[in-house]
């Protein structure tokens, strides 16, 4: 899960890293109304080649995090809230464990995907803890506290920085200063002391790879930033490499992938909808994705590998082999892994299975492409005794 970028003519956010990523040399862009490293030193190729040999250091402080709280105590009553905006099954969630899910509009569209975790220590099982996209945080909250009935509080963590460590190297580099969390499964989480600074730790990430985010309070994230890049295997990475290392591993970016037009379904997301939702609904736009689930989509998202060298980037329109105008590209680029252009887009649903051949317009002139299945790159995640 990631946002789409802000405008530079707006007053731009600062994370409590800033300072530290100018000294490192990183050079300073807006993204979602944040001044936000996109590359340093070592350039948007290389930083994405190290994540995928090694380990990488990402700061996404500027992603929303909160807290559902129920005044009864009861996890239960933050659950059922969050079911009647999100359509994953909440309630089910032990603690300490992790889902991916959408907040939903009323015709079934993406107003942002979300993570929602039931937090594990003692005397805090019955909070939520919600990692929303930076440039919708404003937006999803609103729409969180607008709904919200007696009882129940939603609780903005502005106070706490949020850090991606993701890559191969990963847990053993986090073994050495919390072997707690280096243990963890994909999609649970802990709170545990990371070189004795108090950490939330999921096991997670937005490349593809095997990773953790760490929560950590303002005051605090410098601390742990220099801490964990001591190790030789860990290297700053900024949000160029961010984005390439999500397109190999077909995630969406919230603004280009998805947004309020369209579902879950079209999305390739049906895996995040758990056999409970899909059958009591209670969710918005629930008999919309009911029916998609049932019957198909009329367009699908899908994998483009564009032939030749030339990049399909995002608006870039498909047309079937007749000519016929079938989709838009929603994401594209040059995906260093695979060594070639790479790229994701919504087809009419006639021409969304592997293997079919597609043109795609690319300054003016026609470039023959095919779909092919996502991820471009195997995800890597860790998932304990599979």
């Amino acid at each position: 899960m990631g946002s789409e970028p802000g405008t530079a003519d707006v007053p731009l956010g600062r994370t409590p890293l800033h300072d530290l990523h100018v000294e490192l040399g990183a050079k300073m862009v807006p993204f979602a109304g944040y001044e936000m490293p996109v590359q340093y030193p070592m350039g948007v190729l290389k930083e994405h080649l190290w994540t995928r040999e090694k380990a990488g250091l990402f700061d996404v402080s500027h992603m929303g995090q909160a807290f559902l709280v129920p005044e009864n105590k009861e996890f239960a009553t933050a659950a059922k809230f969050l079911e009647a905006l999100a359509p994953a099954d909440f309630a089910a969630l032990q603690p300490g464990q992790q889902r991916y899910s959408q907040l939903l509009g009323a015709n079934g569209g993406i107003l942002d995907d979300l993570m929602a975790t039931r937090l594990g220590f003692e005397g805090h099982d019955h909070w939520l803890y919600l990692v929303v996209n930076a440039s919708r945080k404003l937006v999803d909250f609103s729409h969180i506290e607008s709904r919200l009935p007696a009882g129940l509080a939603l609780r903005r963590a502005d106070g706490f920085a949020l850090i991606a460590l993701q890559g191969p190297k990963a847990a053993e580099a986090l073994a050495a200063h919390s072997p707690a969390a280096a243990e963890l499964d994909f999609m649970a989480s802990v709170d545990a002391p990371v070189g004795g600074i108090w950490s939330h730790v999921s096991r997670s990430g937005y490349t593809g790879e095997d990773g953790f985010e760490i929560s950590v309070k303002n005051p605090d994230a410098a601390s742990l930033w220099k801490l964990l890049a001591a190790d030789p295997k860990i290297a700053p990475i900024g949000l160029g490499a961010r984005d390439s290392l999500r397109l190999e591993a077909g995630l969406c970016l919230y603004g280009h992938d998805i947004d309020e037009t369209t579902s879950p379904i079209e999305a390739g997301l049906a895996w995040s909808i758990q056999k409970r939702r899909r059958n009591e609904g209670g969710f918005p736009g629930a008999a919309r994705i009911q029916s998609e689930l049932k019957d198909g989509a009329k367009r699908w998202r899908v994998g483009i590998r564009p032939e030749g060298r030339a990049p399909a980037r995002e608006g870039t329109e498909i047309r079937s082999i007749g000519g016929q105008k079938i989709g838009t590209v929603t994401s594209g680029g040059f995906g260093p892994t695979v060594n070639g252009p790479i790229a994701m887009g919504y087809v009419d649903a006639t021409h969304a299975a592997p293997g079919t051949q597609l043109t795609l317009i690319v300054r003016d002139k026609p470039l023959p492409a095919r779909v092919v299945e996502l991820p471009f790159v195997p995800n890597r995640y860790v998932r304990k005794g599979k």
